[in-house]
């Protein structure tokens, strides 16, 4: 017998492994890296750019996420 308990666990699941999923699914960015940022002109860490078709820094990257979730 199911309780409320292990329902919630089962749905929770459920949205974390599609979460995954439709991350996962997104494109990665290809090609050389920028040096410095798109949009605030910093630097951009070696490590990062080592990624491949960096364009923006993490704060301005992860600005221009929000924007697109909107």
């Amino acid at each position: 017998m199911t309780d409320w308990l292990d329902r919630a666990k089962a749905l929770e699941e459920l949205e974390r492994s599609q979460s995954i999923a439709r991350v996962l699914a997104t494109p990665r960015p290809t090609g050389p890296s920028r040096l410095d940022c798109l949009d605030c002109e910093g630097e951009i860490p070696a490590a990062r750019r080592a990624l491949g078709g960096i364009q923006r820094c993490v704060p301005c990257q992860s600005t221009f996420e929000k924007g697109a979730l909107r």
